[in-house]
């Protein structure tokens, strides 16, 4: 009598490889550096905090904050507490909470204080010992890129950055850096080379919190584990690509960090490129890292800026306007701004990818800040059907079909297609197929950063430039902002509109326009 096959689950060491258990971190600590600033306080801590409610964290996993502030132990548990309590996304538990307070550490200290290194590492070796952390550490440098060099240098002469034991023992120590990854690409060459004297780069992890968001890895799923959309996902279907990331918030209180970086230096280079290169590369052989890389920096090597520039870019800066019901101030307004920057709020460019799935399909790319909504959507725009055997009349209500998928808010995918209106007449309309992630799935999604700082725990890279991503980045964006530096100020555009009418007339000319999400 022939036996059934017991299947996968028969045999225990298949377990090992499911991928639906909740992989947890070994033994280790983090050093968050700028530990007071507003990134930390808002997003790293209580990203801490919820990963440490999901079980996630190793029992004597050790946070240590390093700041100038001259706080004891206690302070800092208390700061931390009140960034829990304000901003965590789990319910605050006192078990959980108590079991995290133990691990955390506060040294006082600048960057160039040489003193204050030599504790932090004498500090990490007592806590080797006495909360079992390994030697295992990652130090989070949450502060402005001015400061990298001076940290990096730090850690590399207190002898916290070796990867290697007094014994001959080994351990890991990664770093993880915070955006911007320089201003253009010869800062980004010159900070590469800084980190990486000291750090290999199989130790350093990029943070781009957007390919931390749930909805940016749905892109490789909805790509690469449904065949409906390969047939139809190149240059003979899609007219043409958007992506949009919208903010109907002003500087607020950023004004001095803002000018003279702007709208595409903050979120085009890094965010919105890196948008570009997963819905535009090809299939990897496996989602190791390695070939995940290999194949993101496959298509962006392909990406070039479209010219003439003067034509197919748009930037601008905001004016005072309506946000909805409320009045807000224009950009030469908001405190700290200078009044004669030229440093633009909006940025679009059209970008092209030399590959025969993409020839001739432009890919639209654009941010801003006081916009009409907070959104972030890639809106892939497909080319009408070659022949219809409609009237005009049927079909004048008849958009083109499209895939948008949206990253936030209201996470999820929808299509536009059209169809018959219910009546005794054939009209043809738009309707929606729309799949949210809140009405498919019962739990809620992670933060970014909880993704993001759990990988870089694990030794998981796929989410993280690398440093030749970046660099190709910048090699994209910047012939468009040498040109911007020499074209004067900025457009106008009011706040709560979509742009300057120069964004409008870049999509117009090609008989396409923007998407109002």
């Amino acid at each position: 009598m022939t036996r059934p096959n017991p299947g996968p689950s028969a045999n225990p060491l298949r377990a090992l490889d499911d991928t639906r258990l909740p992989r947890i971190a070994g033994p280790s600590g983090m050093v968050i550096f700028g530990v007071t600033g507003d990134l930390a306080r808002k997003k790293l801590l209580p990203a801490i905090y919820d990963l440490a409610s999901r079980g996630l964290l190793p029992a004597g996993f050790t946070l240590v904050g390093f700041g100038r502030r001259q706080w004891s132990k206690q302070d800092f548990e208390d700061y931390v507490r009140d960034a829990v309590t304000a901003s965590a996304r789990t319910e605050f538990n006192e078990n959980v909470w108590s079991r995290l307070a133990e691990g955390l550490q506060f040294v006082s200290g600048a960057f160039d204080d040489d003193a204050a290194f030599d504790n932090l590492a004498a500090l990490l070796e007592q806590m080797d010992e006495v909360r079992g952390t390994g030697g295992n550490w990652a130090f989070y440098l949450s502060v402005p890129p001015e400061h990298f060099a001076n940290v990096i240098h730090q850690l590399d002469r207190s002898g916290m950055a070796d990867q290697h034991t007094a014994q001959g023992g080994n351990r890991w120590r990664r770093v993880i850096i915070e955006k911007p990854f320089g201003h253009d690409k010869a800062s980004a060459v010159e900070l590469n080379a800084v980190v990486n004297s000291v750090f290999p780069e199989n130790s350093v992890f990029r943070i781009d919190h957007y390919l931390g968001k749930e909805t940016v890895q749905n892109i490789l799923a909805l790509r690469f584990s449904n065949e409906m959309f390969e047939p139809v996902w190149n240059s003979h279907y899609i007219d043409h690509v958007q992506i949009t990331m919208a903010e109907d918030i002003g500087l607020g209180g950023r004004a001095g960090y803002y000018d003279g970086i702007g709208a595409a230096r903050d979120v085009i280079q890094n965010h919105l490129i890196q948008l570009l290169a997963l819905v535009a590369m090809e299939e990897p052989t496996s989602f190791s890292p390695r070939r995940l890389k290999a194949e993101k920096l496959k298509v962006l090597r392909a990406t070039t800026a479209v010219e003439p520039f003067d034509r197919t870019t748009a930037r601008g800066q905001y004016t005072a306007g309506w946000q909805g019901s409320e009045y807000a101030v224009g950009l030469r307004e908001e405190e700290g701004f200078d009044p004669e920057s030229t440093t633009e709020t909006f940025a679009a460019c059209t970008l092209q990818i030399n590959s025969r799935r993409w020839a001739g399909v432009p890919f639209y790319l654009r941010t801003g800040k006081r916009l009409g909504r907070r959104v972030t959507e890639i809106a892939l725009v497909f080319k009408r059907p070659p022949y219809q055997p409609f009237t005009e009349g049927q079909t004048n209500l008849l958009t083109n079909n499209a895939v948008i998928i949206r990253v936030q808010p209201d996470e999820g995918v929808l299509m536009r297609f059209g169809s018959k209106v219910p009546g005794s007449s054939f009209e043809v309309r738009d309707v929606n197929m729309d799949f949210s992630y809140d009405e498919a799935f019962t739990e809620q999604s992670p933060e970014a950063y909880e993704r993001l700082i759990l990988d870089a725990l694990l030794d998981e890279s796929s989410l993280f430039p690398t440093n030749d991503e970046v660099e190709r980045s910048w090699e994209i964006l910047d012939p468009v902002l040498e040109y911007w530096a020499e074209a004067g100020r900025p457009d106008e555009y009011a706040a709560g509109t979509w742009g300057p009418q120069s964004a409008h007339r870049m999509l117009e000319q090609d008989g396409r326009e923007w998407r109002r999400p």
